[in-house]
């Protein structure tokens, strides 16, 4: 098939690339085994710049010589290292060929933004290669586990006179961060474990990626005042030196309305009291996750009734550098305290956006009532 393609050349084409030993060496090459979806991609982008590269000479109106550059970045989305350097010796011999048969063909400019793309091309080939993926199979990769913690971060079904909210904003406008949520619900026993990964935006995103599968799976497998010394055990394991991570773990009986609730260094949780239309703020603490390898912590017990909210969230809305938290919290309570006459289905995402707006770090709030 190879030679065919070859043949189709025009003849003047063909004696040309005989002359250039590194096309002699491309051409022998090909000719080596079956051809892979790579050499497949490595023979078309080749020949494209070889056309493009004598085209050039004919018409610039049609074929400019800086269309080679099209080449080089398609390698770099395509091809491994090794092959994309093969590609380059292919279009640097056209641009030396267009240079040599017209000197105003190739400029300064040109050859400043071969050299820039061909940087760019080489680095996205190397990263590829070291995820051992092809083509832009790496993004979809990132793709399909970001839409996974998305998932994983939604409530299950309540039963009637239950209700819910999961609001998460990642700092900078990353589709990936720190904070994730996981829960589960096994007959009248609602679990939901709120985590915060330290660090922001995509730098703690890819410890919260793969926290959220572990602390997923334990959630709900384990016995309820299990989970957190779980979850430090695993992390001790891991011996990470990237910073800490906190936790606060709530467990609902949804048939009496009774809740159980541990921090693992998290802030508190608070409990709105629809009778005395008061928050309360849990008095639960604990040590964060990883650090202490007997992980202690007392649980708050509590009772939900009808009309009555348990919100939990991260530091990224409450905490400001130079402030005491408690200042903070009582900011969030006041903004939260425009939620119960409109009730807390509405208003919860815009509550969040209007905490974080200004700071630049993850945020995330869970919001349980009964109706």
């Amino acid at each position: 098939m190879l030679q065919r393609l070859v043949h189709l050349l025009p003849p003047r084409v063909r004696a040309f690339l005989r002359r250039i030993p590194i096309l002699v060496r491309f051409y022998r090459w090909l000719r080596r085994g079956k051809l892979t979806r790579e050499r497949y991609v490595f023979v078309a982008l080749a020949l494209l710049a070889i056309v493009l590269g004598f085209a050039a000479t004919e018409s610039r109106a049609w074929a400019p010589s800086g269309a080679l550059v099209l080449t080089v970045l398609g390698g770099g989305l395509l091809l491994k290292v090794r092959t994309l350097l093969a590609l380059l010796g292919v279009v640097l011999t056209m641009v030396a060929y267009d240079a040599w048969h017209d000197r105003s063909a190739v400029g300064p400019g040109m050859i400043a933004t071969l050299v820039i793309t061909t940087v760019l091309a080489v680095t996205l080939a190397r990263t590829r290669q070291q995820l051992g993926v092809q083509g832009l199979r790496g993004d979809s990769m990132l793709l399909e586990l970001r839409d996974r913690l998305r998932r994983q971060g939604e409530m299950p079904e309540l039963p009637e006179g239950w209700d819910s909210q999961v609001v998460m904003l990642q700092a900078g406008g990353s589709s990936f961060g720190g904070d994730f949520v996981v829960s589960t619900c096994h007959g009248d026993t609602l679990e939901v474990a709120l985590v915060d990964v330290s660090g922001k935006g995509t730098d703690a995103g890819t410890r919260a990626l793969m926290l959220s599968g572990a602390f997923g799976g334990l959630l709900g497998s384990i016995q309820s005042d299990r989970f957190l010394p779980a979850c430090n055990a695993y992390l001790q394991r891991q011996r990470w030196d990237e910073g800490f991570v906190t936790a606060v773990h709530l467990v609902i009986d949804l048939a009496t309305g009774d809740y159980s609730v541990e921090s693992a260094g998290h802030p508190p949780a608070v409990q709105f009291d629809a009778g005395s239309g008061t928050w309360q703020v849990s008095p639960a603490k604990g040590v964060v996750l990883g650090v202490v390898p007997d992980l202690r912590s007392e649980p708050e017990k509590g009772r939900l009734r009808p009309g009555d909210a348990l919100l939990l969230y991260t530091d990224g809305l409450v905490e400001t550098p130079g402030r005491d938290l408690d200042a903070g919290i009582d900011r969030l309570l006041g903004e939260v305290e425009r939620l119960v006459p409109e009730g807390f289905r509405t208003g919860a995402r815009e509550l969040v956006e209007r905490m974080a707006a200004a700071r630049d770090d993850d945020c995330a709030l869970v919001l349980i009532w009964r109706t």
